[in-house]
């Protein structure tokens, strides 16, 4: 055996020491503040609460959810599941809560869209687009969103009447009573379409992941395509067809002062929703920007030396590559348009904030109402964080 082989024993970790009850012992004394420092904590928290409680007891005040099962009484313009102003405070509160997910799930999408192809072509050689994208950027983040919030509102509200609205594609109207557009009429074989989709896409992922492994097994790449057309269009459109195969289009229409029909965009909705895309797009793009230049120079001259085109490196070599730098600051692009929609309430846009503001209001239960606002926001902040750290580790490096 040669004398420089290396003695196994050097690598075990030396034997930990027995905890000691002594104030020598820096264990002990990290225990101890730890212990003290929540203890603390504990006892600020009780006090709070104890204090709160003697000050709503002595001023009479209610305290409790029970108000959740009262009448509401509540009016609200627009919502996603049916509701009266007979229905309960509960309900009005599911329905604020709705219209915040409609406005951050979407405003996510666009802003991410609008954002990547902004930021692409701040690095277009076309000195004219990447100039315009540039002003876009600069300007776009240097305005207020409250401003710009208000902006669109009140240009919506400056557009024609039903009777003279803007007619720019056929079925498509724009007035100051918000966007009209055809909709899908909608039936039971729509939703076993969907559904048939959702399992579709859970089944190619699955067969893409089977096939994964075997390529890694015998270096045999495996198309998907033909398996990707099976699962997203076949079962979805034979889904659609044994459940009658209904189709048809609702088609909106002036009736008297308003048009009936199709799918209406609010006003207010609207205009939120240009300004938290628009304004959420102006840092994306930044980001992406950054990413994009992060990615080392040589890998777009070994992609050229290969004869791949522009539009090809972008897509295969250099954004897979970028993401990596990407995800994380665009997941606090995420939060902040989620929690900025909390700006409706000053174009009228009824969502959590706006709901549970008129809620407190009318039944004084203060505390309640601020406490289901923080544990809305929370809730969806941290379903976005834990969405964007998964798929953040799922396309990070893994080093052997």
């Amino acid at each position: 055996m040669s004398q420089s082989a290396t003695d196994p024993r050097q690598f075990r970790a030396p034997p930990k020491k027995p905890l000691r009850l002594s104030w020598a012992d820096e264990r002990v004394r990290a225990i101890f503040w730890q212990v003290l420092i929540v203890g603390i904590v504990i006892a600020v928290v009780w006090w709070l609460v104890r204090n709160t409680q003697h000050n709503l007891e002595v001023r009479r005040i209610a305290t409790g959810f029970g108000f959740l099962n009262r009448e509401a009484g509540l009016p609200i313009g627009e919502a996603l599941i049916e509701y009266t102003p007979a229905s309960t405070y509960f309900r009005a509160l599911t329905v604020g809560v709705l219209n915040t997910l409609k406005v951050a799930v979407v405003g996510i999408i666009l802003a991410t869209i609008l954002g990547t192809l902004v930021g692409i072509a701040r690095l277009s050689k076309n000195w004219l687009l990447a100039k315009v994208a540039a002003v876009y950027v600069e300007v776009i983040r240097d305005i207020p969103l409250l401003l710009q919030l208000l902006f669109w509102y009140t240009l919506l509200q400056g557009l024609p009447g039903p009777r003279q609205a803007l007619n720019p594609v056929t079925g498509v109207f724009l007035s100051n009573r918000g966007l009209k557009l055809p909709f899908l009429d909608w039936e039971v074989g729509h939703s076993w379409g969907l559904m048939a989709f959702v399992v579709g896409c859970c089944g190619l992922y699955l067969f893409a992941k089977a096939m994964r492994r075997r390529q890694m097994q015998d270096g045999q790449p495996r198309p998907i395509w033909p398996a990707a057309i099976g699962f997203l269009i076949g079962l979805p459109a034979l889904a659609w067809w044994l459940g009658g195969a209904p189709v048809g289009i609702e088609w909106p229409a002036l009736r008297g002062f308003n048009f009936q029909g199709g799918m209406s965009v609010s006003p207010e909705y609207f205009a939120l929703l240009v300004g938290l895309t628009t304004y959420t797009a102006g840092f994306i793009a930044e980001i992406v920007r950054a990413g994009i230049l992060a990615v080392a120079q040589g890998q777009w001259e070994a992609a050229q030396a290969l004869g791949l085109r522009p539009g090809v490196v972008l897509r295969q070599i250099v954004l897979p590559q970028a993401l990596r730098v990407i995800v994380p600051p665009m997941t606090s692009q995420f939060l902040n348009l989620t929690k900025n929609s909390s700006l409706a309430v000053a174009i009228g846009y009824q969502d959590i904030v706006s709901i549970a503001n008129t809620t407190l209001n009318q039944t004084g239960q203060a505390i309640e109402g601020i406490a289901i606002i923080m544990l809305v926001y929370l809730t969806i902040s941290l379903s976005i964080s834990l969405f964007m750290n998964w798929y953040n580790s799922r396309i990070a490096l893994v080093e052997r």
